[in-house]
């Protein structure tokens, strides 16, 4: 294939020019024959590389993620998930034991034994326990603490919306975001918990589109009592980030179903989605950078944007902002109504899901095995996670399906002594709609496009968990107490 152009120099040389340029010279290299045929996927080669992890252990690099442990053992687990591989009996039980050491005896999961909890390792554990764990004694769904895990929750909310991360630490919005898919996935959900995050996650909405890690809030004293949170003014902290965004527009998906119970007059305006459909379209490279993404404006392409980047165009889609593409016949958008906006005349070119495979297996691909940043970087498990999640979600269309949910919801059991769903608790409606719209996600038959060999191909991941679905499906049919009807088989 000819040689691509470079990018727009302003012959104003700095070293974020001179990074840019050298950049590009790297990717040039790595540039396939011919754009239909790029490198294959070297499956074993990563396979190894995650086994010598899990089995050997991490290398001496890794000690500086001593409070990353949980993070570690997830980034691999799904890896191998992502992959369609599954771990034997015997290491899952030793897994299921790590993680279960790493639970804090007031709730929550620490980094490693011994440490304090936080809401990102808590995560990142109970991902792991989906993948791995199961019922019963000795398999880790029982043995969480959610009582006092929701007790921790309730313990670092602020009164603007926001959590802190841990106890004495810092407000993040990666940390809501990790805070509510456990949520969703351990049946942890009630109103009092989800106060005031919607307008804390329209706060941190930036200029640009995109979404910083937290916001300032003002509060107005009162004569008696707390002070009054003001609504405005509330700015964003920081720059537009790839990681704050997903997670921000992750959040603000799985927050659907109790914005659409509350009154009207409590539901407020949403998020500029025009803008942030600018910045996600703007963050993609171009020709010469292989079409990967981007994670701030004027920074290098960098392979973990597969996910955090390229994973946030199946969540506008959901909300109705992607056009129509993936939705049932006859059944519009379920969140469609809730947003200011419908861009019918958007279509779905508005990223290159080719360009993006391109760059994973192209330049992403370590030659020892893993997956990396870019070129010449070593291979980690963090980017081989985030690279083959963004393989996925550029294969994939991953849509919400207005059948699937309404077939959730008829097969929901309502625990003896409820009331109806009409009549029911605001607790009892937000569970039943959390776990239906949680788990009607549903891959578009026929839609997958695989760029090269059928060995590239990816299992299709969650988009808002990154669990695959039968992981996802298995944690919460046991923790919802429910039987999920099963989903038509492929012909």
């Amino acid at each position: 294939m000819s040689q691509p152009r470079r990018s727009p120099h302003d012959s104003y040389e700095t070293e974020t020019t001179d990074h840019q340029t050298e950049t590009e010279t790297i990717l040039l290299k790595h540039l396939p024959l011919s754009p239909d045929s790029p490198s294959p996927l070297q499956r074993d080669a990563h396979l190894q590389f995650l086994i010598r992890n899990l089995v050997q252990g991490f290398p001496s690099r890794y000690t500086s993620q001593d409070a990353s442990q949980p993070w570690l053992l997830y980034w691999t687990l799904q890896s191998f998930s992502v992959m369609g591989v599954a771990l034997d009996p015997n290491n899952k039980q030793k897994a299921i034991d790590t993680i279960m050491a790493w639970q804090h005896p007031d709730g929550g999961f620490g980094g490693g034994p011994g440490q304090a909890a936080h809401l990102l390792p808590t995560y990142a554990a109970v991902c792991a326990l989906a993948i791995v764990g199961r019922p019963g004694p000795g398999g880790g769904w029982d043995q969480i603490d959610r009582e006092k895990m929701y007790e921790f929750f309730m313990s670092i909310k602020l009164s603007d919306g926001a959590f802190l991360v841990a106890h004495h630490a810092e407000v993040d919005v990666r940390g809501t975001y990790c805070l509510l898919v456990t949520a969703h996935l351990l049946n942890m959900l009630t109103p009092e918990l989800l106060e005031g995050i919607p307008a804390f996650i329209m706060s941190c909405q930036t200029y640009e589109g995109g979404f910083s890690s937290a916001s300032q809030p003002y509060f107005s004293p009162e004569p008696e009592g707390p002070p009054t949170l003001l609504d405005s003014p509330r700015p964003p902290l920081g720059e537009a980030h790839g990681g704050y965004t997903f997670c921000s527009l992750a959040s603000w998906t799985m927050l659907q179903p109790y914005l659409a119970l509350q009154k009207p007059s409590l539901q407020r305006s949403s998020l500029n989605f025009k803008t942030l459909l600018r910045w996600l379209v703007q963050m993609q490279g171009s020709e010469i950078e292989l079409g990967g993404f981007k994670g701030r404006t004027n920074k290098l392409v960098d392979g973990c944007y597969s996910w955090w980047v390229g994973g946030c165009f199946a969540l506008l889609s959901s909300l109705g902002i992607v056009g129509a593409h993936g939705r049932d016949d006859n059944h519009e958008s379920s969140t469609t109504h809730q947003e200011d906006e419908a861009w019918d005349d958007i279509d779905d070119s508005l990223w290159d899901r080719a360009a993006l495979q391109r760059y994973i297996l192209c330049a992403a691909q370590h030659p020892a095995g893993g997956l990396r940043d870019k070129p010449p970087k070593p291979a980690d498990s963090y980017h081989t996670l985030y690279c083959l999640a963004g393989l996925s979600s550029a294969q994939h269309n991953v849509f919400l399906s207005s059948t699937r949910q309404d077939a959730i919801v008829r097969s929901w059991k309502t625990p003896p002594g409820s009331r109806s769903f009409e009549s029911a608790s605001m607790h009892e409606q937000l569970r039943q709609a959390c776990f239906s719209h949680s788990l009607s996600w549903t891959e578009e038959e026929g839609t997958s496009r695989i760029l090269g060999a059928q060995n590239n191909r990816m299992n299709a991941t969650h988009p808002v968990f990154n669990l695959t679905m039968t992981h996802t499906e298995g944690i919460m049919a046991h923790f919802y107490k429910q039987t999920i009807p099963s989903r038509p088989k492929k012909m």
